[in-house]
């Protein structure tokens, strides 16, 4: 019997997906749940297990857009699953590659056939589009008969850039997956449809590291994950976000939508691109359970094992181009929310403390929001309520009881 394989539905709204590779050949026998693609939609790649062992018929190939419900493959089910003799047998009875026979040498009279006077002149329709390029023909390669330079020669030629040196001038095209263009779309709409503006602070990262270091054997050691610097921004986001509600809102037509909920997007660079999974209900984490979070989603995400639920929603959103090296940038807002913090790397920098030099490790910090319902009072008053907690962290996030906030 023929199983019919049909794309499952990977979420609410999503009506197409797109074939990003084939795990199995057709043909071959697989069992069942074993992965045999990966699928891309907008929003995550997802593996497709097989519904059932047996020999599979493949129906679509990679880079296909398919709709959901669609079939995809045929799984016979009343096939046999090949033993390791047959599969040698297989092996042996294929055909042995046919040897070529060395090519003859070429005759006086078929290099004069190969080489004459349509050699490297263009076609007229491809000399008009060169001399619109202001590109000499001779610095074209025909591929016409006899070497002539046709018109689409002339249009896929590229104008000289110099003496060449020794290295190597190829290119390659590939296809964008379904994430990267959707994720390509929403930012230029992010900064199309919003009224996007960046503030900046800095933040003397002096306590937390002392606090880290002083406790983040113990705290691994107990919880079984580092006290790391999410925990501390997060919890820093949602103080600020109960300060300046208008940040933790969205619009909605001619509507704004508050939150009383904190749901913090966290963007993860995983490798089909850019991620963004979602913690839910921040206000009511722990140190611990935003370090667990943090480590539990992006792994995931950097797996490709992420679905499109632990991706959806979103109230505000924190980005670490720290990791990478970064030491100042205006992240782009994640829309349909309203705001985004950007983290940045930590460097030691001179800075006056009561009047004299120090050396502190000091971070930039970077908060872009939508001017259409957060002000700038209401910005910048956010930005510094979140570097006053960086800054005083055991007072304004551990209430002044650090042992019991970290849960020792």
């Amino acid at each position: 019997m023929a199983l019919e394989m049909k794309v499952p539905s990977p979420g609410e709204s999503i009506t197409e997906v797109e074939i990003a590779q084939w795990l199995v050949e057709d043909g071959d026998f697989v069992e069942k749940d074993q992965a045999i693609a990966e699928v891309d939609s907008d929003k995550a790649t997802l593996e497709l297990p097989a519904e059932a062992s047996g020999v599979i018929t493949l129906k679509a190939e990679e880079g296909d857009a398919v709709q959901v419900g669609e079939v995809v493959c045929l799984i016979d089910t009343d096939a046999a699953k090949p033993s390791g003799g047959e599969s040698e047998k297989k092996e042996e009875s294929k055909p042995e590659a046919k040897t070529e026979e060395p090519s003859k040498p070429s005759t006086p009279e078929q290099k004069q056939d190969d080489k004459n006077y349509a050699t490297g002149t263009p076609s007229p329709a491809a000399k008009k589009t060169l001399a619109e390029k202001g590109i000499d023909a001779k610095d074209v390669q025909g591929s016409g008969k006899n070497g002539r330079i046709t018109q689409d020669d002339a249009v896929n030629a590229k104008p000289s850039m110099g003496t060449p040196g020794n290295g190597t001038r190829s290119e390659s095209r590939k296809k964008m997956s379904m994430l990267r263009r959707k994720v390509a779309e929403r930012l230029v709409s992010a900064k199309n449809e919003t009224a996007m503006l960046t503030t900046f602070n800095e933040a003397d990262m002096s306590a937390i590291f002392n606090l880290r270091k002083q406790y983040k054997e113990d705290f691994k050691t107990k919880h079984g994950v580092g006290l790391g610097f999410m925990s501390f921004f997060t919890l820093a986001v949602v103080r600020a976000l109960d300060m300046y509600p208008a940040v933790n809102s969205m619009i909605d037509g001619k509507e704004m939508i508050t939150y009383d909920y904190k749901d913090i997007s966290i963007a993860v660079s995983g490798p089909k691109g850019l991620m963004v999974p979602v913690m839910r209900n921040v206000e009511n984490l722990t140190f611990r359970g935003v370090e667990s979070e943090v480590k539990r989603l992006a792994l995931r995400a950097r797996d490709g094992k992420i679905t499109v639920d632990e991706m959806t929603g979103g109230t505000f959103t924190i980005s670490n181009g720290g990791v990478f090296g970064s030491m100042l940038s205006t992240p782009i807002i994640n829309p349909p929310q309203s705001g985004i913090l950007g983290m940045h790397n930590i460097i030691e920098r001179p800075v006056a403390v009561d009047g004299k030099v120090e050396i502190r490790p000091m971070m930039y910090l970077a908060l872009s929001y939508d001017h259409r319902i957060i002000d700038g009072k209401e910005s910048v008053g956010f930005l510094v309520a979140i570097k006053e907690a960086l800054e005083n962290p055991e007072e304004l996030l551990m209430d002044g009881n650090v042992k019991r906030a970290l849960e020792l």
